[in-house]
């Protein structure tokens, strides 16, 4: 599997996403993607007990841990490689987490517009 180009929405360097726990469609802490990543693995987003829930209500629970695939479930406040196409479901719902754009992937633009995502961009520290 061949990484494409680390670029974030906005057209800089990819950010990490999270390290801990470690996200990303390589598990390499980044929203980085390629061709196999099917899922569009690309939004950086940031947990909220309401989108955990509506996550799991649509068939992907993400809270709860699965030790037999190295997952320790998410907490409100964690950030996470999204896949693009849950997160416009989430948003055209009302429920979308916020979202880190220098560490969400120029590839979630095939499927999320960037005034979407704007929309929801959290606040830098």
């Amino acid at each position: 599997m061949e990484k494409e180009d680390s670029i974030n929405v906005l057209g800089g360097v990819l950010a990490d996403c999270s390290k801990d726990p470690l996200t990303g469609f390589f598990r390499d802490g980044a929203c980085n993607t390629c061709i196999e990543d099917q899922g569009s693995h690309t939004v950086c987003a940031v947990m909220t007990a309401e989108f955990l829930a509506y996550s799991k209500y649509v068939g992907n629970d993400l809270s709860t841990p699965r030790p037999e695939f190295n997952f320790p479930g998410l907490n409100p406040g964690d950030s996470w490689c999204l896949c693009a196409g849950r997160f416009l479901q989430a948003h055209d719902e009302g429920c979308a987490p916020k979202v880190h754009l220098e560490a969400t992937h120029q590839r979630a633009l095939e499927i999320v517009p960037l005034d979407i995502l704007r929309q929801h961009a959290a606040r830098a520290n």
